[in-house]
């Protein structure tokens, strides 16, 4: 059996989600923006763009049994990256075709979010799964808290320098800089899963135990019918739902009840984004500060769900309240309470993706991945169409956005509920198996 991964092992992975953010936040952002200012075009174009990439995402379980049938997750994230990369470019040849090709840059468009969509889903889920394997148990919270700081630091540095490089803008400008992107992404990907997987896995691919050999429907259907792991995609899916919902509306609600102008909405959100690090970091500090609460992950997400829902609350109590309530503390407050949240959910993924054995850890890890991008491809849409019909029945925006909060505060509480049924079911079988064992014994 292969040591688990050190902190430089786990560090080296993070790599992957470092490239996978840059070449996402490029297409989902700049291109975002690139098309409805520049091209001035519907902004509805980008949106739907978006909404393709989570709905390709949907197919995550069978790229995840891809990966159980092959027992090798490396192959996986090395294509998927590959298919994001090239779907990245030419995401960006597709908008500089616009500018003379409307038409015919749209349908490039809609096959290059397709690949970005199926990229994601491919890579993302290989390399939790092959995290999850290496990664000793009471280090799961660090390392999820690790590779989505990469991630976001691949946001951050990314915007950053191709800001820098696209002025002054031009279309071989763009095309260029993403280009780049993708090259040093891939780089990053081969320098991050290079060796990790070893020669065990090589051999462990050449011996195909049965149920590596069933197909995608019986395996997804087996997978389905595990209590915990259904349980933990709904709890997901709300949760996910929860997190989400708030993102297109928190901004215009800033505008709307206090009078922010842009600029001071757009300092709100970074303000939010650096609450959701500093929630991220708090997991893994806390839990080197206080060694008894270290990997204990279901703590972390219930409190994390509750925290979360009271800050919510506190954005319900800011509308009816108005301009007088600490706005900017609550909103720094939902994104420590969020980030703490994230880290221990996707640190629970780790946990129990191979609780049900049988070689089927990616179908399980691609069945939340499903679950968590259909959450976020449709939660800031309910969000917004939420806040629409409280103002188009209640009249006042403020009491509409403070019934919208409420609700997404609900769903927390919700989401909290079910994560103490998830784990007690997990405690349910750890205890099972204990018994089985000293039977056996």
């Amino acid at each position: 059996m292969m040591r688990p991964l050190s902190w430089l092992g786990i560090v080296r992975m993070g790599l992957v989600q470092t490239g996978l953010g840059a070449i996402v936040v490029l297409t989902t952002s700049t291109l975002n923006r690139v098309m409805v200012v520049e091209l001035a075009l519907p902004a509805m174009l980008p949106g739907a763009l978006v909404a393709i990439h989570y709905a390709l995402q949907v197919f995550r379980p069978a790229w995840g049994h891809g990966s159980d049938r092959g027992a090798r997750r490396t192959p996986w994230i090395i294509g998927g990256m590959a298919v994001l990369a090239l779907g990245g470019f030419l995401a960006a040849c597709a908008t500089a075709l616009m500018t003379v090709q409307t038409l015919a840059g749209t349908a490039l468009a809609i096959v290059a979010f397709c690949l970005i969509g199926g990229g994601v889903g491919a890579a993302g889920t290989s390399l939790l799964v092959l995290l999850a394997k290496r990664v000793d148990e009471k280090r799961r919270a660090a390392a999820a808290t690790i590779v989505w700081v990469m991630m976001i630091a691949g946001f951050i540095v990314t915007t950053a320098i191709a800001g820098h490089l696209l002025d002054p803008f031009s279309p071989q400008r763009l095309v260029a800089v993403s280009g780049g992107v993708s090259l040093i992404a891939m780089v990053l990907t081969f320098l991050g899963v290079w060796g990790v997987e070893g020669r065990t896995a090589a051999t462990a691919a050449m011996v195909k135990p049965a149920a590596q050999q069933e197909s995608f429907r019986k395996a997804l259907a087996d997978v389905w019918h595990e209590p915990q792991a259904r349980r933990f995609a709904i709890f997901v899916f709300v949760s996910m739902l929860a997190y989400s919902a708030q993102d297109l509306i928190l901004e215009p609600f800033a505008g709307a009840v206090f009078g922010f102008t842009p600029g001071e909405t757009t300092k709100l959100s970074s303000m939010q984004h650096g609450g959701t690090l500093i929630g991220m970091a708090m997991v893994p500090i806390i839990g080197a500060l206080f060694p008894k609460s270290r990997g204990n992950l279901q703590m972390w997400t219930i409190g994390g769900c509750i925290a979360s829902a009271i800050a919510l609350l506190g954005l319900s109590s800011a509308a009816v309240i108005g301009p007088s309530w600490p706005l900017r503390s609550t909103v720094f407050m939902l994104g420590v309470t969020n980030g703490a949240y994230a880290v221990a959910a996707i640190g629970s993924m780790m946990e129990l993706v191979g609780a049900g054995g049988e070689h089927r850890e990616g179908v399980r890890m691609g069945l939340w991945g499903a679950a968590q991008a259909i959450a976020f491809g449709i939660g800031g849409f309910i969000g917004t169409l939420a806040s629409d019909l409280a103002r188009l029945i209640l009249g006042a925006p403020a009491v509409s956005y403070a019934v919208v909060f409420a609700a997404e505060a609900g769903l927390f509480l919700v989401s909290a509920a079910m994560a103490v049924w998830v784990h007690r079911a997990q405690n349910r079988r750890d205890v099972d198996l204990s018994n089985t064992a000293v039977a056996g014994g």
